[in-house]
C-alpha cells in the first residue's frame, strides 16, 4: 500500500499538474517537454521527476484532475430535485466552466480527437458509471410525466456539445459575434436555456 502524501507532496503535484496544463495547452503533447513544464512549476527537472517519472505520467495526471472537475456539474443533478431546474442549473454550471475554464475543455477535446489514448480506460470505467447513473434520473423523470419522453444519452450529449462549443471553438465564436467579453457566455446560456427546457416540458 502507498504511503499517504503529504500535504506538501499534494501541493507540489497540483503545482506540477497546474504547469502542465498551460504548456500542455499551448503546446499539445507532442510540442510539451518536461524541461518546460518544470520550469513553469519553477522546480527543477529531477524534483519533478520525484514525483511524476515520464511525461506521459503528467498528462495522465492533468487529464484526471481536469476529468473529475469537467464531471463535477453532472454528480451535482440531483434526483430530488425539480427536473427542470435541475437540468437548467446543470446547463448553467456547464457554460460556467466554458467561460472560466477554456483551457482544460481544449485540452480534454484534443485528447478525445487523439482516440483518448491516455483516457480509454476511464472514458469506459467511470465516466460511463456516472452517465448510466444519471441517465436512469432522466428516464425516471420522463416515466413520471415531469418531463417530455426524451433519450437521456443524447441529451447529456448535446448538453456537452452545446455548452462546451464556446470553449472549444471560442475563436470562432468571437469572431462571428465580434464579442470580446463575456455577453457571448451571459446570451449563450440563455438561449440554451430555451432551447433544452422549451423542449423538456411535459406537453
Amino acid at each position: 500500500m502507498n504511503a499517504p502524501r503529504t500535504r506538501i507532496q499534494a501541493e507540489n503535484r497540483a503545482r506540477i499538474a497546474a504547469a502542465a496544463l498551460d504548456i500542455f495547452s499551448a503546446e499539445g503533447f507532442r510540442g510539451a517537454t518536461v524541461d518546460a513544464i518544470a520550469e513553469r512549476a519553477g522546480m527543477s527537472k529531477p524534483n519533478l521527476l520525484y514525483y511524476f517519472p515520464t511525461k506521459d505520467a503528467i498528462y495522465r495526471e492533468v487529464l484526471e484532475r481536469l476529468l473529475e472537475d469537467w464531471l463535477a456539474p453532472l454528480r451535482a443533478l440531483d434526483e430530488a430535485g425539480d427536473p427542470v431546474q435541475e437540468i437548467a442549473a446543470y446547463l448553467d454550471r456547464k457554460i460556467e466552466m466554458a467561460r472560466d475554464f477554456p483551457a482544460e475543455s481544449r485540452l480534454f477535446a484534443n485528447e478525445m480527437l487523439r482516440g483518448a489514448p491516455n483516457m480509454i480506460d476511464v472514458l469506459e470505467g467511470d465516466l460511463r458509471a456516472l452517465v448510466r447513473e444519471k441517465a436512469q434520473v432522466i428516464r425516471a423523470w420522463s416515466a413520471a410525466g415531469k418531463i417530455a419522453k426524451v433519450d437521456p444519452y443524447h441529451l447529456i450529449f448535446a448538453i456537452w456539445a452545446t455548452t462546451q462549443h464556446y470553449a472549444d471553438y471560442d475563436v470562432q465564436v468571437r469572431a462571428v459575434l465580434g464579442d470580446d467579453g463575456e455577453g457571448r457566455f451571459h446570451d449563450g446560456a440563455a438561449f440554451l436555456r430555451r432551447l433544452f427546457l422549451n423542449g423538456l416540458r411535459p406537453r
